[in-house]
């Protein structure tokens, strides 16, 4: 059987959830593995046949999506072009992680498309919705990789067609202590603003994982280092707590690990105020930036702050061998 994968690069938490996906896929055939997406610091240990740079969202300097360049850098006749030359005929399934040339192509020709990922957990409407809605936001979320069949990850499952999040066996099997550091992921922010904020919690150890620097830097309080899988893993594990935006990945990995969590939703990005509204209904604090009328709370957190016990148990092969069983062609 011939598999194509597909897997949305904008951000970490796709690729990171590929990683332990694509074994499980490759128990079933042959997969071939597409990544589209600009805004990805990670690297598959697997060939890909397919790069192309389908429709990222840029992340902004100073909390949220920057829309004027994703829009400047969007490439519609790229994007169209792409879409057009995929051959997702050929394959017997094509399984979607929210990434659209592959999407797209097979709307256009009439190729099954499966999902596989947290959006179609958050467009389920079976999870909170935040305070303030976004009709636009929501249009997107909902036509941005179109399929026909729909799997997802959420922070809590139904075992039906939603299921608790992917784990990466690299966080499973780490040790985990509190070294009594606070390791932060915010990468719609840029260092100045974090040191800026971060410095203002005395006594407080933040160890922050950058996407706009090359090298680490110490400035008092504040260790601020480039992205780095192993290290950012490592971190969050010997933690007292994780500070981050209101994703998917990293919140899982957090509250599997059993830090206590405080998360910043992205501005102008819907799937991260629909997490928030998920996060704060388990107990998690949800603030809407850094500026000092969220002190209070941020205050509270680092003093009082308490971990919320999940139950995210590895049964990640047993979910694909069913999706597969459920959808791969007769006689194949």
């Amino acid at each position: 059987m011939k598999i194509l994968y597909a897997v949305q690069g904008t951000g970490n938490g796709h690729l990171s959830r590929a990683i332990d996906v694509i074994p499980c896929l490759q128990k079933h055939g042959e997969v071939d593995i597409l990544v589209s997406g600009t805004q990805g610091d990670l690297t598959l240990p697997f060939p890909v046949k397919y790069k192309v740079k389908g429709l990222s969202f840029i992340f902004g300097k100073s909390g949220g999506v920057d829309l004027w360049k994703t829009v400047t850098r969007s490439h519609p006749r790229k994007l169209v072009k792409s879409i057009n030359q995929l051959p997702v005929e050929k394959y017997n399934l094509v399984i979607n992680d929210f990434e659209p040339v592959s999407a797209w192509a097979c709307y256009l020709k009439e190729k099954t498309c499966i999902a596989l990922g947290h959006q179609a957990a958050v467009l389920s409407g079976l999870f909170p919705l935040p305070e303030s809605s976004d009709r636009i936001g929501h249009l997107i979320l909902k036509n941005y990789a179109p399929a026909d069949f729909k799997y997802g990850f959420h922070f809590a499952g139904n075992n039906d067609t939603i299921f608790t999040p992917v784990i990466r066996q690299q966080v499973r099997s780490h040790e985990v202590s509190d070294k009594g550091h606070y390791t932060v992921y915010l990468p719609s922010y840029d260092d100045k603003t974090l040191i800026k904020r971060l410095s203002e919690y005395k006594g407080i150890r933040w160890e922050v994982f950058s996407k706009h620097n090359s090298k680490k830097a110490v400035h008092k309080n504040i260790t601020i280092q480039p992205i780095n899988n192993a290290l950012f893993t490592a971190s969050m594990a010997s933690s007292s707590g994780v500070l981050c935006g209101a994703g998917f990945e990293t919140p899982a990995e957090a509250l599997y690990l059993g830090k206590k969590l405080l998360v910043i939703p992205m501005k102008s990005q819907y799937e991260q105020h629909l997490n928030a509204a998920a996060l704060q209904t388990m107990g998690v604090p949800v603030v809407k930036g850094l500026k000092a009328k969220y002190e209070p709370v941020i205050k509270e957190w680092l003093q009082n702050g308490l971990a919320i016990p999940v139950d995210y148990p590895d049964n990640l092969e047993e979910i694909v061998d069913r999706v597969i069983a459920k959808h791969a062609p007769a006689g194949v």
